[in-house]
């Protein structure tokens, strides 16, 4: 790992964040950019900031990867050693509402990156990609595996933001590593993400909504360790996709809410509904790959991640109990 200068976008984001974080402790300077938009409460953006702001080798623009003049002129007055892509639409239903903000920012905004970094020679990008590209294959899911038909224009849009990358890679000989996440969860997180959304209404004593009857299965990842595993992917590797996810059985949702019941120490009620039809029945990933090449694996349970948040959101009451909560 050479970088010492990077660029990591969606610094506001909940992966944003705590990759920031985490690259401040390690001693790189880092430059954030984010657009804040309101896709979600816009205050759990403005409190990971916040977080951050302290740090005397962080600073921050609001800036959209979607606007080339502005990331034009950051980069002419900063020369960076790396970019970490972590600026995207995300959610899975919302990509059915409005297809069309997904792809001017996940694939436009990263062919604007991927330009700037042709033009102004850095030598490493890291764009964050998701699980939901392996829909439809066999399980635990290895990079391999054809992934030709996502079944969301989120992932879709995800894919060609990987194609175009490789391109780039191909072409100008920029050193690319995709990594893509499975089901990140933890403190701060997204709250139209399910574990956010459960937590928060069990608290407040409130009906939890699931879509389907709970038996889909995510492979749960403390962001902690995706944090960590982001930043290992600065390693230069030539153009590598790379999963990084819990890597082991799959917990369904109905389990999940037991785990949760046992530390906010509340009991659920559960409302079941019917299930989307882009939504994945199950995730599981294979990281192999990743021991092999970062020397990568996931340190924290899902049992211990869990206690985190929850211990998080009992903390940060005050504050968490008027964030909204927005469908994902």
């Amino acid at each position: 790992m050479i970088a010492s200068k990077i660029l990591v976008t969606g610094a506001a984001g909940f992966i944003g964040w705590k990759t920031s974080e985490k690259l401040l402790e390690k001693g790189f300077e880092v430059v954030g950019i984010d657009n804040m938009n309101n896709y979600y409460d816009v205050r759990l953006k403005e409190w990971r900031l916040n977080q951050l702001s302290p740090h005397k080798k962080f600073a921050f623009y609001k800036i959209d990867i979607e606007d080339r003049k502005a990331l034009k002129e950051l980069f002419e007055n900063h020369k960076f050693d790396a970019i970490i892509n972590l600026a995207a639409r995300a959610g899975v239903r919302y990509s059915m509402i409005n297809p069309y903000i997904y792809y001017t920012t996940n694939v436009m905004g990263t062919l604007n990156l991927l330009e700037l970094c042709k033009d102004y020679n850095v030598p490493q990008f890291v764009l964050a990609s998701t699980s939901s590209l392996y829909a439809g294959q066999p399980m635990p899911f290895k990079e391999d595996l054809p992934v030709n038909q996502p079944i969301s224009p989120y992932a879709a849009s995800k894919k060609a933001a990987e194609v175009l990358s490789y391109t780039y890679h191909y072409l100008y000989g920029i050193d690319v590593t995709v990594v893509r996440y499975f089901t990140v969860y933890g403190p701060a997180g997204r709250p139209d993400m399910s574990i956010f959304r459960f937590i928060k209404w069990i608290l407040n004593d409130k009906p939890v909504q699931i879509y389907g009857d709970g038996t889909q299965s995510r492979d749960f990842t403390y962001v902690d360790d995706i944090a960590e595993g982001t930043i290992k992917a600065l390693k230069p590797l030539g153009y590598e996709i790379i999963n990084l996810g819990g890597g082991r059985n799959p917990i369904s949702l109905n389990d999940l809410l037991n785990i949760i019941e046992k530390y906010t120490n509340k009991k659920s009620k559960r409302i079941y509904s019917d299930f989307v039809k882009a939504d994945m029945k199950s995730t599981w990933a294979d990281i192999k790959k990743a021991e092999k090449l970062l020397s990568w694996k996931p340190k924290i349970s899902v049992e211990e991640g869990i206690k985190k948040t929850v211990e998080w959101f009992l903390g940060n009451w005050n504050y968490v109990k008027d964030i909204e909560l927005t469908e994902e």
